[in-house]
């Protein structure tokens, strides 16, 4: 399977099995409308160790229409207590970031070395994106079934990040199909879990599924996570996510919409301080000794001694002969050569068997 390849400000990036986990900060909504704290969030998620910076380009009206008819309506009940008693327009009209912003927070980003992309909703959002030259496209799990968006953003050839979150099977390869027939580039599909839960949902999780897509689809596999804590996007990584996606805020208690399953700055820098110990610790594939200290308790293996002195000319037998620490003897698996053969010259106990010591 062939790594994704996005453009960075540093340059070229692959992103997949055996390269660095991508990490994105989501900003979300929670900029608040705020340009300076947008703006800081993007520089917090530079300093927390992001490898990118996700925002979302919609408009209300690219969402829903502006109508109080039940369908519309969030119950307080079924929704998170910020959200409940909106109509769905009012509530993405508190959640829009103005698009003038958008040139402005991709400087930062670049500035602070990071990657700055975005979840279009439509053809007006993707053609904005599009003079943007972001290197990559995000598409969020509820837009998963929208075949024209998909096709909207294929036509870009650039690399599509698709979460697929609360998706059937045959939704998914439908999806699939559609990146793929509208001409589209590279895919990742991120599995998603999308309770807004303010704690880590163990019970759901299910992060076995990365691994099927990979097997099913033969693409870079990762994790969305739209709930609260770390733990989950650690062990994400250790189960294969080769992307990590996790809403970031500048600190909780301000009100932002996200907030309940966001993480603050010091918290992200948490998470992606412990994906990098769990890359250290997967490393890679290697045999033999690491380091120095292995190669030292080399010592501590079997070789071939002679264990009862012998005379020039007698046979080494089994009695003669043992493997034993420490290594200075031939190799164990020598053994059957050695028996039957005789000594060479008058040998002591303790001496470590060589070739030259034996007849040939």
């Amino acid at each position: 399977m062939e790594p994704i390849v996005i453009q960075t400000p540093k340059g070229k990036k692959k992103i997949g099995p055996g390269e660095p986990c991508f990490i994105i900060a989501e900003m979300s909504v929670n900029h608040q409308q705020n340009y300076e704290q947008a703006a800081e969030i993007v520089r917090a998620a530079a300093r927390s160790g992001a490898d990118a910076i996700k925002v979302q380009t919609f408009t209300p009206e690219s969402l829903t229409i502006d109508s109080d008819k039940r369908w519309f309506t969030q119950r307080s009940q079924d929704n998170p207590a910020e959200w409940g008693g909106q109509t769905l327009y009012q509530l993405y009209q508190k959640a829009t970031m103005p698009w003038e912003w958008q040139p402005k927070l991709q400087k930062i980003a670049h500035e602070e070395g990071i990657v700055f992309f975005s979840t279009p909703q439509d053809q007006a959002s993707v053609d904005f994106l599009e003079t943007l030259q972001v290197p990559c496209y995000k598409v969020a799990s509820y837009e998963a079934v929208d075949i024209s968006l998909l096709h909207m953003v294929a036509r870009t050839k650039k690399p599509v990040i698709l979460s697929v979150g609360f998706a059937t099977q045959d939704e998914i390869k439908e999806a699939v199909q559609a990146l793929r027939s509208g001409g589209g580039g590279d895919i990742a599909l991120l599995h998603c879990l999308t309770s807004y839960a303010d704690n880590s949902d163990y019970v759901t999780a299910n992060l076995r599924t990365m691994q099927d897509l990979q097997k099913q689809y033969g693409v870079v596999v990762g994790f969305s996570d739209n709930n609260g804590g770390i733990e989950i996007p650690v062990m994400a990584v250790t189960a294969g996510a080769a992307i990590v996606e996790k809403h970031l805020v500048l600190e909780h208690g301000t009100g932002a919409l996200d907030d309940r399953f966001s993480l603050s700055v010091d918290e992200f820098g948490e998470m992606v301080k412990r994906i990098r110990r769990a890359e250290a610790i997967l490393g890679a594939v290697h045999y033999g000794p690491q380091n120095d200290f292995e190669k030292q308790n080399l010592y501590f293996r079997r070789s071939l001694f002679v264990v009862e002195a012998i005379k020039k000319g007698e046979v080494f037998t089994l009695k003669n002969v043992r493997s034993i620490r420490p290594s200075h003897g031939l190799p164990p698996s020598e053994l059957d050569k050695i028996i039957g053969k005789t000594a060479a010259c008058d040998i002591e106990r303790g001496t470590p068997l060589n070739w030259e010591i034996v007849s040939r």
